[in-house]
């Protein structure tokens, strides 16, 4: 809702957590919205392809206590003392953080990950516009020895955010990297992978918007099973997919430059 003083920065501050909790013990969090495009009931973007979680045990509390944190501040309604929410559980077998961001915190979290990459990272993302502390490590890394590989969408669902990425893509391909654009329907899944070692699943966009604007919620995960599945997965996805080249970021450049004037709000 737009606020005094600053209408158009409230105007554009969202919400983009997506959480679900069932009776407190079972959670849901990740890229899936509610929507008809989510359920393949689009057909210019099906199929729809996207990574969410399902937490069981004691990381469930914190996803409860996250949504009532929001419910709080937008119903003016606290049910965060109600232990109804919060039914006992058992601890999880699996390490892992929850992140929620707002303002520049997302920022710092991502150079944080992509500072200590030793040997690889990988980036899945419908929307890749990032900030540029952001992308100065990234090439940096490059320039290291990290393997750099980096997953988008060939279809777009949003206006000019695709040729948004086109200049940073291009630079990306330069260094070294490899950029890959998935074939089979739309790839709105959001993860971040580090040496194999920390895996990044949430609602948070590889983007200015999530960067900046957006309260967002990550679960940072440690555990070398759960990653080797994730691995397994992006394996699958990559082979749905073509490697880009930098033909494929070349061809709109009256869109390439109206979309850099607004790239923060795509």
């Amino acid at each position: 809702m737009p606020k005094f003083p600053f209408l158009f920065y409230s105007s554009q501050v969202r919400n983009h957590r997506k959480i679900t909790v069932i009776d407190g013990k079972i959670a849901y969090l990740g890229g899936f919205n509610i929507g008809k495009e989510y359920n393949d009931q689009d057909p210019t973007l099906s199929p729809w392809r996207d990574y969410h979680l399902k937490m069981t045990g004691e990381g469930v509390t914190d996803l409860q206590s996250e949504f009532l944190e929001d419910w709080h501040a937008a119903a003016k309604v606290n049910l965060l003392q109600n232990k109804a929410y919060f039914p006992a559980l058992e601890k999880g077998t699996i390490r892992q953080q929850l992140v929620p961001t707002e303002g520049i915190l997302l920022e710092e979290m991502m150079s944080d990950l992509i500072s200590n990459a030793k040997t690889s990272i990988f980036i899945g993302t419908p929307y890749f516009i990032p900030s540029k502390r952001v992308f100065n490590l990234l090439r940096e890394s490059i320039t290291r020895g990290v393997s750099v590989t980096v997953l988008v969408p060939l279809v777009s669902d949003h206006v000019l955010v695709k040729e948004a990425s086109f200049p940073y893509l291009r630079t990306l391909i330069k260094d070294g990297s490899q950029v890959y654009q998935f074939l089979n329907g739309f790839y709105h899944a959001k993860v971040l992978l580090v040496d194999d070692e920390v895996c990044d699943v949430g609602t948070a966009n590889f983007d200015k918007r999530s960067m900046f604007l957006n309260y967002e919620l990550n679960c940072l995960i440690y555990d070398g099973d759960f990653i080797k599945k994730i691995k397994r997965i992006l394996t699958e996805d990559i082979l749905n997919s073509r490697k880009a080249a930098l033909v494929d970021f070349t061809h709109a450049p009256l869109k390439e430059k109206a979309a850099r004037t607004i790239s923060y709000f795509l």
